[in-house]
């Protein structure tokens, strides 16, 4: 202890060192900062949901009740749907940065509601929003490589080294006293203001235990790779170059021609393009026989087939009809959209299995509830939650029954995030 001590009174005399360390804390606690105003902001998005929704319906309601109309009721309101951030979300925005996490629904056209805004693909450690995983992922390896380029050839270069390992307790324990150390203060600025804000955002002990055990891998990796740049004995700005091109190789250059292959191997259509499809399914409906499209429908929804038949006027059943036959229309698209960016994904994780800066960003994602798993598993709430709100509209504007204000309060609400 009192040779750790000693290496630490050392560490402290060097202003460079201090100050590298001082601006690694300080670009952490920036970035989760950054992250908790974020994750608050949108937590406080989804809260005034309520009474925005309460307004909205009421002005609603007092229309359709003039007219007891469920096909209007239907079309006008808009119903709230919400994804609330995981308490890790803070550290890793991942899609909740570039994918919307509140989507109003109406019992209309599921498919083109969805894919208005158009799901992106972070399959890949591209640079993303500052935010925790950010800093540990691109700079922490930066401060790894300030610290560690001349841990051995700085003290060869000043003629210190023979003498330094001819000591007691020199030579190979010296060399991991000063290796622990750097690292243990590396992993301390990292970790602290995590760790501060995990206890105030209540993210699991064990969920950030592993961040933590993340962190000091992700650490030691880069550590390694300089010791053994290290042991080429190659000048201390030699191996400062090595490093940084070797940071510039694994975090930038290397993702990112993946990335581009992985996106020439897998090619997948825009989102948006299946919201035209719905769309242009929907309006070519209006120029079909009406029978044709409640043919269609009956044969999904055969309990509703019983419906007193449609008459020369416009009647809501049809249109919803045509609406879900458009959905219906465009199922396999979204299959195939939807199995394209899984696969995207996959090979994405897949090579974290070799790039560092890859996997320890789709981990702290995926434990974060950020990624595009958490995404499509909001997307399949949503559709779950529509179906509800179709069938509950149909059971009115498909038996004729009269829709009053007391049925706003009936209508299906959705459910919350499980990690929400």
């Amino acid at each position: 202890m009192t040779l750790l001590a000693h290496e630490l009174r050392l560490l402290a005399r060097q202003r460079l060192t201090v100050f590298a360390l001082a601006l690694l804390g300080l670009l952490t606690v920036a970035a989760i900062a950054a992250g908790m105003v974020e994750i608050a902001h949108q937590r406080a998005a989804i809260a005034a949901i309520p009474a925005a929704q309460a307004e909205d319906i009421e002005a609603v309601a007092n229309y359709v009740d003039l007219t007891k109309d469920a096909g209007s009721a239907a079309y006008y309101s808009f119903h709230p749907t919400w994804d609330a951030p995981a308490p890790l979300a803070f550290a890793a925005l991942g899609m909740r940065d570039v994918s919307p996490y509140i989507l109003r629904v109406r019992a209309l056209g599921l498919e083109a509601q969805i894919y208005d805004g158009d799901t992106f693909n972070p399959e890949l450690a591209l640079p993303g929003r500052f935010d925790f995983a950010f800093v540990l992922v691109f700079v922490a390896p930066l401060f790894v490589v300030a610290l560690f380029h001349d841990l051995v050839s700085g003290e060869r270069e000043a003629g210190r080294q023979r003498a330094l390992e001819a000591l007691p307790n020199g030579g190979r324990a010296l060399w991991r006293r000063r290796t622990g150390l750097r690292l243990m203060l590396l992993w301390a600025v990292l970790a602290l203001p995590f760790a501060i804000a995990a206890a105030i955002e209540s993210v699991a002990l064990g969920t950030a235990v592993i961040v933590l055990v993340v962190v000091a891998a992700y650490l030691l990796f880069w550590i390694a790779l300089a010791a053994l740049v290290a042991r080429l004995r190659w000048s201390s700005v030699a191996n400062a170059a090595t490093l940084a091109a070797a940071w510039l190789v694994l975090v930038l250059i290397v993702p990112t021609l993946a990335n581009v292959a992985v996106n020439a191997a897998v090619p997948v259509n825009q989102g948006a393009e299946i919201a035209m499809a719905q769309r242009e399914a929907v309006n070519h409906a209006w120029d079909i026989p009406r029978e044709e499209t409640m043919r269609r429908f009956n044969a999904k929804h055969p309990r509703w087939a019983d419906s007193a038949p449609l008459g020369a006027q416009f009647h809501y059943k049809w249109y919803l009809a045509f609406h879900e036959n458009g959905d219906v229309s465009v199922g396999d698209r979204v299959r195939a959209y939807r199995a394209g960016l899984e696969a995207r994904d996959a090979a994405g994780r897949s090579l974290g299995w070799l790039l560092p800066s890859v996997g320890v960003q789709a981990l702290l994602t995926r434990l974060a509830h950020t990624d595009l798993a958490a995404q499509f598993a909001y997307q399949d709430r949503i559709r779950a939650f529509h179906g509800r709100l179709r069938e509950f509209y149909y059971g009115y504007l498909f038996r004729d029954r009269g829709f009053t204000k007391a049925d706003f309060a009936r209508a299906p609400r959705f459910e919350d995030s499980p990690h929400g």
